[in-house]
């Protein structure tokens, strides 16, 4: 019981530290501005630095707590177990509300101290001084949730001596290690340019200068949240064997509304460095990502919605609500209190342009997280208003993000041989000469292969246009600049391009031309069926040696070739029943075994539901094709900016706006660039 209380007491007093740190650091930087005091500004990271250690100290001794089986608290009985195996045990930190909490209190305090450390030489600037206010209150936040409604410390009733241990969905793979650190380092990560977002509103330097600040903690936010929804579609594959990535699931929603928000942010942020254009817009979309992270912590621990991903209904749904709340008309008033300082000093020369093509983006993705947005709570609102539960299905979200998904994948195509400022039909004919063809030859060997229907043959179709556009880009900079060529923004945007085409291919050839069927096997006999065999080798069940978990499997051999075991997994302290597939990856098909109930060790037959995935695969190489392009989007190519680059320029003394750059010798450098990049 010693043990016990150190573990309870350590880690609510490193909870305490963060609460008290991210207090004193937002009240010290806040009085260190309004007095000009450089001693309390400086005092800034340091507060910083303390929250981030709390939080560390809190998640040790929550470690602890779990790796030793500390059955006195609360948390441990809910999720520890002695028959759990070590990394599944390190994992049910996160398996729950309370430590899944903990987790996103440890991120942001990172991030937090990440921005402190990476400005420690800027102290004294006001810019800086809100963005950790900010980044402060919301550390603050999350603290008190920790501390108070959702403590993961609270003493647990006497005497239990045994917990279940995580859910039996989240102790069958090892991705549930990586996921949600990785999804929540997207989620959180927006935090740090939203920060920036609201110190440039409240300071009134509203010009190009504070989105050079966080373009990388976007980038790299943006890749985090890609990457962690695409290992949730891999969990989700491997591990619920229903042999899809993709439910329209209202948590996997959750999820998206950020990723589509911080998409069109990343594109259109590019029109306001370049041409000054859609200052209110990029303030609505940091807005609204960060806002819409707060909203799908909200759904996901509220307990307002069932889902195999959501946690139970806990006490913090109130709170979240009341915070996303705060957020919206906080930001939305400060927007409209600076709005005459917002108006944009450039405008849209014509829709043929690189800044018409990104505007005609952003709309889409706006549109798109509407739909998805109205398809998620429209439930929840008419429980709401008329207490009667509807549901809104898979038909709904696919029928209408089908168009949408078609127009981004054209603009794909087209946005990337566009100039800035207009483009003439004859630069446009010979730019898009070689995607025209290559759209025309991915729709050839598509009708070849036996694609039928409108939207497959039209996606395959666009994939090859927009891909022979980034290829295109690609292989103009590489002949221009050798392999630096592919640094940068824009070719690493061309790259990250590539890894979305390949992910849109996938999910359209798996979607539309997967075919199953249910097979009974005889042992000894082989079966056909969609070109392949299967035959029965045995029937049999393994006890782990604590005797807490049954595996019940069949061992079918595929094609005459290497055997598969798909199984059903029975965690017999808890009586849940989990099915486990056994998938055959190949390049351009998966076969997908899954094990009916019902069979028992020793029979001679049983009964498996077999799926034939095609291009799941490439699924997964998008998603690291994506990853390599944010990283070589996040640094720059071997041509920089000259000094009288609105990107680039310092924002002159008594200018807070920088609205006196040389506007006139920034549109000369644009078109000296669109004559080289002919």
């Amino acid at each position: 019981m010693i043990a016990a209380s150190i573990n309870s007491a350590l880690g609510r007093a490193g909870l305490l530290l963060m609460l008290a740190s991210s207090v004193f650091g937002a009240l010290a930087v806040l009085f260190g501005i309004r007095n000009q005091d450089r001693k309390l500004l400086k005092q800034g990271p340091l507060y910083a630095f303390l929250a981030f250690g709390g939080i560390v100290l809190a998640v040790v001794m929550m470690q602890r707590a779990l790796i030793t089986r500390d059955f006195s608290m609360a948390y441990v009985q809910q999720v520890g177990s002695a028959d759990t195996p070590l990394l599944y045990n390190i994992a049910a930190m996160w398996s729950a509300l309370e430590g899944s909490v903990l987790l996103w209190s440890l991120i942001l305090a990172g991030f937090t101290a990440a921005v402190a450390w990476r400005f420690r030489d800027r102290t004294d600037d006001v810019l800086v001084g809100w963005a950790l206010i900010v980044m402060f209150v919301v550390t603050a936040y999350f603290a008190m949730l920790s501390f108070g409604p959702a403590d993961p410390f609270a003493a647990g009733a006497p005497g239990i001596t045994s917990g279940p241990g995580p859910n039996p969905l989240l102790q069958n793979h090892i991705l549930v290690l990586f996921h949600p650190p990785i999804l929540y380092l997207g989620y959180v990560g927006f935090t740090v340019p939203f920060a920036f977002a609201i110190a440039a509103l409240v300071t009134g330097r509203l010009g190009e200068g504070w989105l050079l600040e966080t373009r990388r903690w976007a980038l790299f936010s943006w890749a985090f949240l890609t990457i962690g929804i695409l290992l949730g579609g891999w969990w989700s594959y491997e591990v619920l064997g229903w042999s899809g990535v993709w439910a329209w699931d209202p948590v996997e929603n959750a999820s998206l509304l950020p990723w589509l928000t911080g998409t069109a942010y990343i594109h259109s942020v590019l029109v306001q460095e370049r041409r000054g254009m859609l200052r209110v817009w990029n303030l609505s979309l940091l807005v609204a990502t960060f806002a819409l992270t707060i909203l799908g912590t909200f759904l996901t621990r509220s307990g307002v919605i069932n889902s195999v991903h959501a946690f139970g209904d806990g006490p913090i749904g109130t709170w979240l609500l009341a915070f996303f709340g705060l957020i919206m008309v906080v930001s939305l008033g400060l927007i409209a209190w600076r709005g005459d300082r917002l108006r944009s000093p450039g405008a849209i020369d014509s829709p043929l342009s690189r800044e018409g093509a990104f505007l005609a983006n952003n709309v889409l993705f706006a549109v798109f997280a509407f739909v998805v947005l109205l398809g998620t709570v429209f439930p929840l609102l008419v429980e709401a208003v008329q207490d009667r539960q509807t549901v809104v299905g898979s038909p709904y979200f696919d029928r209408l993000s089908m168009p949408i998904g078609l127009s981004l994948l054209f603009l794909m195509g087209v946005a990337p041989v566009l100039p800035w400022r207009k483009a003439s039909t004859e630069l446009l004919r010979d730019r898009l000469f070689w995607p025209s063809w290559m759209g025309a030859g991915a729709l050839a060997v598509a009708v070849f292969v036996g694609a039928d229907g409108w939207a497959p043959l039209v996606a395959f179709g666009l994939a090859g246009f927009a891909g022979g556009a980034a290829l295109r880009q690609l292989a103009l900079a590489t002949r221009r600049q050798g392999w630096r060529g592919l640094l940068g923004r824009a070719n690493g945007g061309m790259v990250v391009h590539i890894g979305v085409i390949l992910v849109a291919v996938a999910l359209a050839s798996s979607n539309s031309f997967t075919h199953s069927a249910t097979l009974t096997l005889e042992q000894g006999e082989v079966t056909e069926w969609g070109g392949h065999t299967f035959e029965l080798v045995s029937v049999d069940e393994q006890i782990n040696d604590n005797g807490s978990k049954s595996v019940l499997a069949a061992n079918v051999v595929l094609d005459g070739g290497s055997t598969y075991r798909p199984s059903n997994t029975t965690y017999l302290n808890m009586g849940a029943e989990v099915g486990t597939p056994s998938v055959r990856t190949g390049l351009t098909e998966d076969i997908y075994l899954t094990l009916d109930p019902g069979s028992a060790a020793g029979d001679l037959s049983a009964t498996i539901r077999v799926f034939v995935k095609p291009m799941i695969l490439w699924l997964w190489i998008g998603g690291l094709t994506m990853a390599i392009g944010t990283l070589l989007a996040a640094f720059p190519g071997k041509r920089r900016r000259i000094a009288i680059d609105p990107v680039s320029a310092p924002i002159p003394t008594g200018d807070p706006d920088g609205e006196s750059i040389a506007r006139d010798a920034t549109v000369a450098v644009e078109d000296a660039e669109m004559e080289v990049s002919k």
